[in-house]
């Protein structure tokens, strides 16, 4: 079985993510939406949630996209084409990186499939070679909404890349200090601190695609996610990844009480749409949030 053959010219990524974001920025085509942040502690981790101040540009666009489905009768997709304005690099023969159009995140790339693919769809081999090569280029957090019910918005898949560390609060991503007690059986581990069906792996760079697709099967499995027909997912779920862990989160539903939840969600960095969702967020505490939206387990 052979590796995928990587276009990506090493040490290049960075510096093509920050001329095309300035690029794009000035051209109109980068619409980034202004925040502001509060942390929000709960169960040993400091949360970092984020107020969107502006969704009016996002909202129009969604709004249009709906709009054109229903006159065309086809699902709306920004892939394909994809606005060149915002194409960053060529990783591979399967795909290519552009920056999130709508990002709250600086540098936020998207690593799409250049053939359209269900977002409902299982990873693949192809899909874990282009994560390596856009992660051996700089530190980031990958991530990859698994359906609707995870927070996708879009149908064509892609997987998400944002830079690392999340915050200035001492840690790189907000959970990492629940790895400390990270409980190992059969190289899958859970963490005591997540009080949802999820499962956790190390990975380390020199893993090829294949070694890391044979992680991400058994981390599906440990939560109770297959392969069902033309190897699409039997649920929804979420995976984050860094060079060093992946987590699985198995999901019910996309939101809680209109607070919507992604894969960033269960990193530690949730967003709310105003100070409204923000004090419903601190009532119920942000990983009973996340308990909601995810499958509730039962600590012995």
């Amino acid at each position: 079985m052979t590796e995928e053959k990587i276009l990506l010219q090493p040490g290049t990524l960075w510096q093509s993510v920050k001329e095309r974001t300035e690029y794009a920025l000035n051209c109109g085509a980068l619409l980034s939406i202004p925040t502001e942040f509060e942390f929000v502690e709960q169960d040993g981790v400091k949360f970092l949630v984020r107020i969107l101040s502006n969704l009016v540009r996002k909202d129009a666009a969604k709004k249009k996209q709906t709009q054109q489905s229903a006159v065309t009768g086809k699902d709306f997709n920004p892939f394909l084409p994809y606005d060149e304005d915002l194409f960053v690099a060529n990783i591979s023969d399967t795909h290519v990186c552009i920056l999130n159009k709508f990002n709250v995140v600086d540098h936020h790339l998207l690593i799409i499939t250049r053939a359209f693919a269900e977002q409902e769809s299982l990873l693949t081999r192809e899909d874990f070679a282009a994560m390596w090569a856009c992660l051996a280029e700089y530190d980031g957090l990958v991530f990859y909404n698994g359906g609707q019910v995870a927070g996708a918005s879009q149908r064509h898949k892609h997987l998400q890349m944002v830079p690392l560390p999340l915050t200035t609060a001492g840690v790189s991503v907000p959970i990492e200090p629940l790895f400390k007690a990270a409980t190992v059986e059969n190289l899958i581990a859970t963490l005591p601190g997540l009080p949802f069906k999820h499962a956790f792996g190390t990975l380390d760079p020199s893993w090829s695609a294949t070694t890391t697709l044979e992680l991400y099967r058994a981390l599906l499995q440990a939560v109770g996610i297959t392969a069902i027909d033309d190897n699409m997912q039997s649920a929804a779920y979420n995976l984050l990844a860094t060079r060093e862990w992946m987590l699985i989160v198995a999901r019910s539903q996309e939101e809680y009480q209109g607070i919507s939840v992604n894969s960033l969600g269960f990193a530690g960095a949730l967003l709310v749409r105003n100070q409204e969702q923000m004090q419903l967020l601190k009532q119920q505490g942000p990983m009973n949030i996340l308990k909601s939206v995810a499958i509730p387990v039962t600590q012995g």
